[in-house]
């Protein structure tokens, strides 16, 4: 699929032009990565932002005693990595490649350019940061107000809406990167795991958790 095609499909683009997207299709730098590497780190000066072209990447911090809280999990058509294009800080998180990933990368001097001349983008961006606050919001209140059966109950039925399904859904990550996401435990998550099957609001069958019982999953 041509840089173009692509970007007409994403979120942050979808509506512009075609010489619009021409536009922005050429200052788009590809960039692959390897299951496992660093595509920048909290700190790195934020020259730019990425989408994933395919595969996925994990947007995460460290503490200082070494333990690591997922925040995102992005896949193609996402943005990230955005909010130093406009703020002109260093990224505020790392990002590092799940699985083999391509992505496309905006340089910020010459991405700055375009907006500033181009009112659809701008718009465009506006929208897609004040989603990005919405998802930070959820996650924020998930776990600092829910127990964790209730916050892995909440991203399975966020799951099941996000892929426009209401009997199952397709972990997009291990179960470690799970736990890590919710702010537990792999063991906990397990048990919770374990629980819910006992209960019969779940069936897993791999990477696939079938919701049993919607309504009660709900309640939880």
């Amino acid at each position: 699929m041509k840089k173009e095609e692509f970007l007409a499909q994403s979120f942050l683009f979808q509506g512009l032009e075609k010489e619009q997207l021409q536009l922005v299709a050429g200052i788009a730098v590809t960039k692959r990565y390897g299951r496992g590497q660093t595509i920048f780190l909290e700190g790195d000066p934020g020259i730019g932002f990425y989408m994933v072209a395919s595969g996925k990447v994990k947007i995460y911090k460290m503490s200082q005693d070494g333990k690591e809280q997922i925040l995102h999990v992005f896949g193609p058509g996402e943005p990230f990595g955005e909010v130093p294009v406009f703020h002109g800080a260093p990224f505020p998180a790392s990002a590092t490649a799940l699985v083999t990933t391509e992505t496309l990368f905006f340089p910020r001097n010459e991405f700055v350019e375009l907006v500033t001349s181009n009112t659809s983008l701008a718009l465009g961006m506006l929208a897609m940061l004040s989603l990005r606050l919405r998802r930070f919001a959820t996650q924020v209140e998930h776990l600092s107000l829910k127990d964790v059966p209730a916050r892995l109950v909440a991203h399975l039925l966020y799951l099941s809406e996000e892929q426009k399904r209401k009997d199952k859904v397709e972990l997009e990550i291990p179960k470690g990167q799970l736990a890590s996401l919710l702010g537990t435990s792999p063991e906990t998550l397990s048990r919770i795991f374990a629980r819910l099957k006992e209960d019969g609001l779940i069936r897993v069958e791999g990477k696939t958790i079938y919701l049993l019982d919607l309504q009660l999953l709900q309640e939880v």
